[in-house]
């Protein structure tokens, strides 16, 4: 659990973060969200202490920062960054066992340890642990940083707009891949985007900030729906919020019986992805599995209802 108290950071006359709280409960995604200058990478810099604060604490577990001597704090607290971050002139393998070689684990531990992380990250081992960085896809690479992140068992990540550099395509699997690791590690993890969309897919709760300001922080629905003021509800965008609405309902909250052709979508997957399956294909329904069997179907006339009720 990290417990931000009033934290606040100036520069000159100028307050970059200012008074800022935020209880993040342990094992959850919490995504910090902003434009340029908002505070956001500030805010999470502090938490690291990559930058003091001029006044207010963080605690971590109710331990404060400030008492933690910072090269010992960060070597607790994962961190990944855009563009990766990675050694050029070391391998993969080396890569990721940066910190845990400066915690002096035994060498047949840092070796199962690579292999680990590369076999969840979906890279095999004997093809990727001796490859260099420039070798490597940039989602292969962004794969590496969150790999090395972790590498030490870190309780807590720090991400600072990790997939900004990603085109598109690559960047939505990118976070079904972080999505899919928290869930298995039960990290907590505080990302710091410009992107709101990011934000709604991955966010346990979501942070807005403008001017250094926390403006509003609550569960993705609420700031899509319930936006504090006009700097949040333009962040979601009355033209986008139809479809972001969408993706965060489940496929399963509208699956039905029957049958329908073409491949399938998860029941786990969000209304988007099932309404751009259908666009997609041109079908007006998809069918819905579990665990790999059919369970029933999503109809494009059931998705565009749901978006109705939401004008």
């Amino acid at each position: 659990m990290i417990e931000i108290d009033q934290i606040t950071k100036t520069y000159g006359e100028i307050n970059a973060v200012d008074a800022v709280s935020m209880l993040i409960e342990t094992g959850t995604i919490t995504v910090v969200v902003g434009t340029s200058g908002s505070g956001k990478t500030t805010l999470l810099r502090m938490i690291n202490r990559l930058v003091e604060p001029t006044s207010g604490g963080v605690r971590i577990n109710g331990e404060p920062t400030d008492a933690i001597a910072p090269y010992l704090l960060r070597r607790r607290i994962g961190y990944a960054i855009q563009g990766h971050g990675l050694f050029p002139h070391q391998t993969v393998a080396r890569n990721i066992a940066a910190v845990p070689r400066l915690l002096d684990w035994p060498a047949d531990r840092i070796n199962a340890r690579v292999d680990e992380l590369l076999t969840l990250f979906g890279m095999d081992p004997d093809e990727f642990r001796d490859r260099f960085p420039q070798e490597l896809s940039g989602g292969q690479q962004q794969r590496v940083g969150v790999a090395r992140a972790l590498a030490s068992r870190p309780d807590l990540l720090l991400m600072d707009e990790p997939f900004g550099a990603l085109d598109p395509i690559i960047r939505a699997r990118a976070q079904d891949d972080l999505r899919e690791i928290q869930r298995k590690l039960g990290s907590t993890i505080v990302l710091v985007t410009h992107d709101m969309d990011e934000a709604i897919r991955l966010g346990d709760r979501v942070g807005v900030m403008d001017g250094g300001k926390l403006v509003q922080y609550g569960p993705p629905e609420e700031i899509v729906e319930r936006p504090a003021n006009g700097f949040v509800a333009n962040m979601v965008g009355d033209a986008e919020r139809p479809m972001r609405l969408l993706s965060l309902i489940p496929v399963r909250d509208l699956t039905e019986e029957g049958a329908a052709e073409g491949s399938t979508v998860p029941e786990t997957a969000s209304l988007r992805d099932a309404l751009s399956a259908c666009l997609w294909t041109g079908r007006d329904a998809v069918p819905v599995e579990r665990d790999g069997a059919p369970i029933g179907r999503v109809t494009l006339a059931a998705i565009r209802h749901r978006v109705g009720q939401h004008p």
